[in-house]
């Protein structure tokens, strides 16, 4: 898998400086956050019938720990008809594959205890026809519930659609339900969502939040729901009431917003909508480009501008869109851009499950037609085991379809957790080896990001600075080799430069660093 790049000898040192990061980490501190977004059905199966659970990811918690994440954020858990669990039918039940509610807050206690956070994706902007607000409000206008969802004419006869003008969803099981749109501006829709939001965030009531989530990623949130124009205001009228309410029960609860606009940076989010972080789709699509100007401009303004008391989750896939390794057709040193930029350039990281393993994948609408299997080629189970077989693999959806039949996980690939750990040279030592430098250099989780001018269209530079410590992050962004002069740091500087990560021999001279890097060098500094 990672053939034509001169590796070999750097996967060596990437190995000894794991062991050694691993020997001199200093304790997670606060401020240190690195999430791991997961879809958790095709996560670890733990009992048995194919589908990922809660005791599965509190089996796997060590991988998580050893790797370097901090925090997971989870795709929703409540019931639903739906593999994805976006569209409930009851938001107060826990999907019965996942486990139960005593299994989610064992799982949450044990995170807990082991000083990490927890995360729960929640969209009560749509329910399906097996919802209790739709069976009893449908052709009812009388019924307590009618003000609950949104209906078009008289006699509750036509409820409104919900993205895209989608009126029914066929899942890749062949079920098929109705869909409508919740009505966001009725108060009794907005008491209901605290109490449940609440329910999520102190499980007992009792305000000791450790068995309850740390936060909330708010799928889909937008001022005007779908552009529709019939659900306006909403920043005003229910994120902000309902995240003010939630915080006044535990003030540390963390707000992400998916930033549903997409094309800014996330600040009305922060202004109006009251969030703590958004995510930096922007950053994203400025990584995947490879351009060096783009992202210049797009980590200036995502990092740079982002008020202080609030975050951008960097991230390079997610659930939604081509895994990173399709993107960039699994070119070796390109995957190694993405996953330093991912996790040094600023910001909260988030790390999509199987991420670090270079995992493969693209779905998307119309693929297979109108199903909401079109999605699961990016949402496949993690790959434990060379053989794609074994004890806790979570093959759900095996035999269901087409996906299952273009599968991207092919026995012997390289692409696993097995294969990859007897690499010194894998992705997975990579990210192993980012993540544990970022510990050993805290200036990489809390220094501000700063650009560094370079000479070399083709060459990406910033650093990372903190009133105390400094560092510079020099990337390679092509396939060949360069000649780039970095800098100057600062005018007649006396800075020394160290280098704490790469293998490029580095020049200094009056604050300008001077090299020539090899294809996708990715090089840090520590500067005193």
């Amino acid at each position: 898998m990672f053939g034509n790049i001169k590796i070999a000898a750097i996967g060596l040192l990437l190995l000894a400086m794991v062991k050694g990061y691993a020997q001199k980490t200093p304790a997670r501190r606060v401020h240190d956050e690195v999430i791991y977004h997961m879809f958790q059905r095709s996560f670890y199966d733990s009992n048995g019938d194919g589908h990922g659970d809660f005791n599965g990811i509190k089996e796997k918690l060590n991988y998580l720990q050893d790797l370097g994440v901090t925090a997971i954020m989870l795709v929703p858990v409540v019931e639903s008809s739906y593999y994805h669990n976006y569209f409930s039918g009851d938001f107060e039940k826990i999907d019965p594959k996942y486990g139960t509610w005593q299994d989610f807050t064992s799982l949450i206690k044990e995170i807990h205890r082991r000083g990490m956070k927890i995360y729960l994706d929640m969209e009560t902007q749509y329910i399906t026809e097996d919802h209790a607000w739709y069976k009893d409000s449908y052709q009812n206008p009388k019924s307590a519930f009618s003000d609950y969802l949104i209906y078009n004419g008289p006699g509750n006869t036509k409820p409104e659609s919900i993205i895209y003008d989608i009126t029914e969803l066929k899942g890749y099981d062949g079920t098929v339900k109705k869909i409508t749109t919740v009505n966001l501006h009725s108060k009794k829709v907005l008491d209901y969502n605290f109490k449940l939001f609440k329910r999520f965030a102190d499980p007992n009531g009792d305000g000791n939040f450790s068995d309850g989530v740390d936060g909330f990623r708010l799928d889909h949130m937008q001022d005007d729901l779908d552009g529709k124009k019939n659900m306006t205001n909403l920043f005003e009228l229910f994120w902000s009431p309902l995240i003010a309410r939630l915080k006044a029960v535990n003030p540390k609860l963390k707000f992400v917003a998916e930033q549903a606009n997409w094309i800014d940076y996330g600040y009305e989010y922060f202004k109006n909508g009251h969030v703590d972080r958004v995510f930096a789709f922007n950053l994203q699509n400025a990584i995947e480009s490879f351009d060096k100007h783009k992202l210049a401009v797009a980590a200036d303004s995502t990092l740079n501008l982002t008020p202080a008391a609030n975050q951008q989750v960097v991230f390079i896939e997610n659930h939604d869109m081509s895994r990173f390794s399709t993107a960039v057709k699994q070119d070796p040193g390109k995957l190694r851009v993405g996953a330093a930029l991912n996790l040094l350039i600023g910001g909260v990281p988030a790390i999509y499950y199987g991420q670090e393993l270079g995992m493969t994948g693209y779905g998307g609408p119309g693929k297979y037609g109108t199903s909401d299997g079109n999605d699961i080629p990016q949402r496949e189970a993690f790959e434990w085991y060379k053989s794609d077989e074994g004890e806790g693999m979570a093959l759900w959806y095996k035999d269901s379809g087409p996906w299952w039949t273009d599968t991207n996980l092919k026995p012997n690939d390289g692409i696993s957790l097995e294969e990859e750990k007897d690499d010194p040279n894998s992705l997975y030592y990579f990210y192993h080896a980012l993540l544990h430098l970022r510990k050993s250099h805290t200036v990489l989780i809390s220094g501000k990001f700063r650009n560094l001018k370079n000479d070399n269209d083709h060459v990406f530079s910033f650093m990372r600075c903190t009133r105390n410590k400094k560092a510079v992050v020099i990337v390679n962004l092509s396939n060949e080799q360069q000649t780039v002069n970095v800098g100057p740091y600062r005018k007649n500087t006396k800075a020394v430069f160290t280098s704490i990560f790469g293998v490029t021999p580095l020049h200094s001279d009056a604050g300008v660093l001077s090299g020539t890097l090899a294809p996708y060098a990715i090089e840090v500094l520590d500067v005193k």
